[in-house]
């Protein structure tokens, strides 16, 4: 009996597992939303939130320059670096070819993009199923301020648009009123 054993197998061995859930976090990091398996995808989010907490427990010193860092600061810091880079190899590549300083977007980007969010720093959104295998396949990625504030911004247009029909309507309208009361006036 599994009781109290906490996190996925996948049906490897611990150090396989631990390679593969290294990747996928670094990847994750790297392009910010990776398509991968659900299982995978949940132990995935476990992971990558631990180190992001791990970055945010520092508050601004994550993201501050180091010359404005007392030295005690700077410690701290690097204790958080270290601790992020031992999980997750130092540099991941991008599509295009460029590299990505993981631990420096953790400390830097990340940090100061999820500032006062107490967790749920990834969401999990279903495609349906491989065709291969029938495994379910899920996007994973980053919550992005950005991405809740372009939401919000189709709907202001939006009022604007419904707002000048009205107005067109009542001036069609007022039009139509004064035709009828011109016509009404000359049929007196």
């Amino acid at each position: 009996m599994r009781h109290k054993k906490a996190g996925r197998q996948f049906g490897r061995d611990t150090s396989s597992r631990r390679a593969m859930l290294r990747n996928l976090t670094a990847n994750l990091i790297t392009h910010e939303r990776i398509e991968t398996t659900d299982a995978k995808a949940k132990e995935l989010r476990r992971v990558a939130e631990r180190l992001i907490s791990k970055a945010m427990r520092l508050g601004k010193v994550a993201y501050t320059a180091q010359s404005e860092l007392s030295a005690a600061d700077k410690a701290r810091r690097l204790h958080a670096e270290r601790l992020v880079a031992a999980y997750v190899p130092r540099f991941g590549v991008k599509a295009d070819g460029t590299k990505v300083d993981v631990v420096e977007k953790v400390m830097l980007d990340l940090s100061k993009r999820f500032e006062g969010r107490p967790g749920g720093y990834t969401r999990i959104i279903k495609l349906g199923n491989r065709r291969g295998d029938n495994a379910p396949m899920v996007y994973i990625e980053f919550i992005d301020a950005a991405a809740v504030t372009d939401k919000q911004a189709p709907e202001e247009p939006a009022a604007a648009v419904t707002a000048e029909p009205t107005s067109a309507a009542s001036a069609s309208s007022e039009s139509a009123s004064t035709a009828s009361s011109g016509e009404t006036a000359s049929n007196e």
